[in-house]
């Protein structure tokens, strides 16, 4: 056990290196789509692995480069478009390279698991090295840090740019270098990435057809009222903690079992459901207030003519389910998981052409401000990571922003770990309404439930 609840400092060997590819690649501009152009994904995404083995990094600094030669526009640099509309990104792919660094932390494997329970963002930052730019283009779109352990463990985190790749890009990619790292040769990938975009380039004219509730305005008119509090602004202005909860497989049937014989609904739908009304519940918003529910989905098979294989851009939309408190929490999953269901079924090629045109529009922004989002790491296959000594011992987000996150469990397949960036004068709450999974409210104490939680947010 530690006897101090700070992680140790990270002893970098030497100063970080840039990994081009290991041959010559194509030399030019690549087109993102609106979808990957999205100011909502100007971030990276953060994985962190921890593996028992040790990997070592001159064979990893080595595949790493075999494997920007498939992925080169990882290897380059995100760029304002030249000429025309200068707020449009595109990767410039000129070899640059991916940021890569080597530590060492005086931690051992178990020790370590003992923080990853609940991410906290000011102790685990210290393990991935810290890129520093005036702008998010000047931050490399693939920094890796690997840190070995005192007990012969590594820490293997990445920050792989969302504008370039989503979350079945990023597996992808992780897997093929994990692929070549295990090969002498230069083995064809499984999957070789398709590097286009233009499958989903926006019409001309554009051609809003349907309506999506997912996205708001920057700027609204000046004589439209606020329709409730900001939320997102409220939970920005907290000190925020990470709430971790894991649910087995039975845990899981027991929510879906809720919904039957009536109404059958998969993992996801009923674990969302139960999210989202565990979130509203601990804030206690005012019961007609109305909540979003945003949540990925995956476009790939949906649109015509179909993404090709391997595409690793970001294709998926976000889905938004509605629903007022008071509809979410005097019942239990059933009405969130009807909301969930009805978002679903309006993906469609058109709908996401629509939200392709829609966001040719650079006022277009997600609305985040009565929403929860959540995004699925739990049927990526990230879990299964393997460069050679075994899967990683434990996956996940490096730490865990405002967002909420479905992470795989290693070694239990079937199972759970939802994350929740929460104030911490509600997140004991909603670990306890998390735990609940009978609990119904009356419709008769509705209004008492969400009024006795009200946390007085303001409205702005």
């Amino acid at each position: 056990m530690l006897k101090s609840p700070e992680l140790p400092d990270c002893i970098y060997k030497a100063q970080p290196v840039l990994i081009s590819p290991a041959r010559p690649t194509p030399n030019h501009r690549l087109y993102l789509s609106n979808l990957d152009d999205q100011k909502f994904l100007r971030f990276s995404i953060k994985y962190l692995y921890l593996f028992t083995k040790f990997l070592h990094t001159a064979a990893l600094r080595s595949s790493l480069a075999r494997a920007l030669v498939e992925f080169y526009p990882l290897a380059g640099r995100l760029r304002r478009r030249v000429g025309g509309d200068d707020r449009k990104l595109e990767v410039e792919c000129n070899g640059e390279g991916a940021v890569f660094v080597e530590a060492e932390m005086d931690l051992r494997c178990e020790e370590f698991v003992e923080f990853v329970g609940k991410p906290n963002r000011a102790l685990m930052r210290k393990l991935l090295y810290r890129v520093e730019g005036a702008d998010f283009l000047d931050i490399p779109p693939l920094i890796i840090q690997v840190t070995n352990l005192r007990d012969g463990g590594t820490i293997l985190c990445t920050a792989i740019s969302h504008c370039i790749c989503d979350g079945i890009g990023s597996s992808q990619f992780l897997h093929a270098w994990a692929h070549i790292h295990q090969s002498s040769s230069s083995p064809n990938l499984p999957i070789q990435p398709f590097h286009s975009r233009h499958v989903l380039e926006p019409r001309r004219p554009p051609q809003v057809t349907s309506s999506h509730p997912g996205f708001t305005k920057n700027t609204p008119p000046a004589n439209e009222p606020a329709a409730g509090p900001n939320v997102f602004n409220f939970l920005q202005s907290q000190p925020l903690v990470t709430s971790s909860v894991t649910f087995s497989p039975s845990q899981i049937l027991h929510l879906k079992r809720q919904c039957y014989p009536s109404l059958k609904c998969t993992t996801f739908e009923a674990l969302a459901s139960h999210t989202w009304r565990s979130w509203v519940r601990s804030l206690g918003l005012k019961p007609s207030f109305q909540v979003k529910l945003l949540f990925s989905m995956n476009i790939r098979d949906k649109v015509r003519p179909e993404m090709p294989q391997g595409y690793y851009g970001n294709g998926f939309v976000l889905a938004c389910a509605e629903a007022k408190v008071k509809d979410l929490v005097s019942a239990n999953v059933r009405h969130g998981v009807k909301s969930v269901q009805h978002a679903k079924s309006v993906i469609s090629d058109d709908y996401v052409r629509s939200v392709i045109d829609l966001l040719d529009d650079e006022n277009v922004v997600t609305d985040l401000s009565s929403s929860l989002v959540i995004s699925q790491w739990s049927r990526l296959g990230l879990e299964d990571l393997d460069f050679g000594g075994g899967k990683a011992l434990h996956m996940g987000p490096l730490y865990s922003d405002i967002y909420c996150l479905f992470v795989p469990v290693a070694g239990e397949p079937d199972a759970v770990r939802v994350l929740v960036s929460m104030p911490r004068s509600v997140v004991e709450k909603f670990e306890f309404y998390m735990a609940d999974f009978d609990g119904v409210v009356e419709n008769g104490d509705a209004k008492n439930q969400c009024e006795v939680d009200s946390l007085k947010m303001v409205s702005v």
